[in-house]
């Protein structure tokens, strides 16, 4: 709902775009049409691979990170409550104009535009659409200094990020898998929707690895992983791993793949993922794969491996263990 709550801030609510310079437009929603935003003045800032190929795609000038000092910036807000403070932070600090914050009701929008006005004065809100955007005014102080956040190294040693999949520490059913994995997995080894690498430093305990692919479509993700996983056997790739397709084939795959598109359960992600391992695995490949117990992915393994197995899991999540994948569905 980002396109209508902007044309009525720029219509009627009193919302001004800066004459010239370059507008950052910080996590759009990739569908958003931007109303009254030029094309060729906008820099769309994102972080997810299919996102930002998108934006390249419909001709915007699209990066991971902010390049420039900008007229004004517009933010939107993402689920994390420590991740939105931090993206509000850093385009404030990139801002020497106005900067416009947009967001969900189920995003924290409420929130956050009660602790910005114990900060700083703000214009609007414009309310439409289960949600709202305000803007304020940039200045010499940035008043979200101490909301900036970065790479966080966690009790288990392990760097992460704000707005990362399990920022906070070892995802229990990632943990789960590493502890089921068997000391002999194959010379190449990928691992699917990788996020900051705690998967893959366990694979690379495995002496008969001898080439691990970590695939996360999340840049920060994994620039997280790149400073968790160290070893010279690793290959980073920041990539869609629904899509992505190594040179030679792998003899296994590990993956705990997303199942969230926003705040709704997406079970075609899994499944996807489960496509992608196959076509990507020798005949004789094998899979290796964590879900939430709840996730209907057995026909899809079924369909496209000739044997699967529900390895010993626990009430919350399911351990499978799959190999001789078909590149066609049975």
């Amino acid at each position: 709902m980002i396109d209508a709550r902007l044309s009525l801030a720029l219509d009627q609510g009193g919302l001004e775009l800066p004459s010239r310079g370059r507008l950052g437009v910080f996590n759009p929603p990739v569908g958003a049409s931007l109303p009254g935003l030029p094309k060729d003045r906008a820099q769309i800032i994102a972080d997810f691979k299919p996102d930002v190929d998108q934006w390249r795609h419909r001709g915007y000038d699209c990066v991971v990170e902010p390049q420039q000092l900008y007229g004004l910036s517009i933010v939107s807000l993402p689920r994390a409550k420590t991740a939105a403070r931090a993206l509000v932070a850093e385009a404030a600090s990139r801002t020497d104009g106005t900067v416009v914050i947009n967001g969900q009701k189920t995003d924290g929008i409420d929130s956050l535009l009660r602790d910005v006005r114990k900060r700083t004065d703000i214009a609007g809100p414009i309310n439409k659409g289960h949600g709202k955007l305000f803007w304020i005014a940039a200045g010499d102080r940035n008043p979200f200094e101490d909301w900036a956040s970065g790479p966080v190294l966690t009790d288990g040693g392990f760097w992460t990020a704000p707005g990362v999949f399990s920022a906070d520490g070892i995802d229990p059913a990632s943990a789960l898998l590493a502890a089921s994995l068997p000391e002999t997995l194959g010379y190449r080894v990928a691992d699917l929707g990788a996020g900051w690498g705690f998967l893959s430093a366990h694979v690379l305990t495995r002496s008969d690895v001898e080439e691990l692919h970590l695939v996360e479509a999340g840049h920060v993700a994994l620039e997280c992983a790149k400073r968790n996983v160290t070893d010279p056997r690793a290959r980073f790739h920041w990539a869609d791993a629904t899509d992505w397709r190594p040179s030679d084939h792998v003899d296994a795959v590990v993956m705990n793949p997303p199942f969230h598109v926003g705040r709704a359960a997406e079970p075609t992600l899994g499944q996807a993922f489960i496509q992608a391992a196959a076509k990507m695995l020798t005949s004789q490949g094998q899979l290796w794969m964590v879900a939430n117990r709840h996730l209907p992915y057995e026909a899809t393994l079924n369909a496209f491996f000739a044997k699967t197995t529900e390895l010993a899991g626990d009430r919350l999540f399911k351990l499978f263990h799959a190999s001789r994948p078909r590149r066609t569905p049975a």
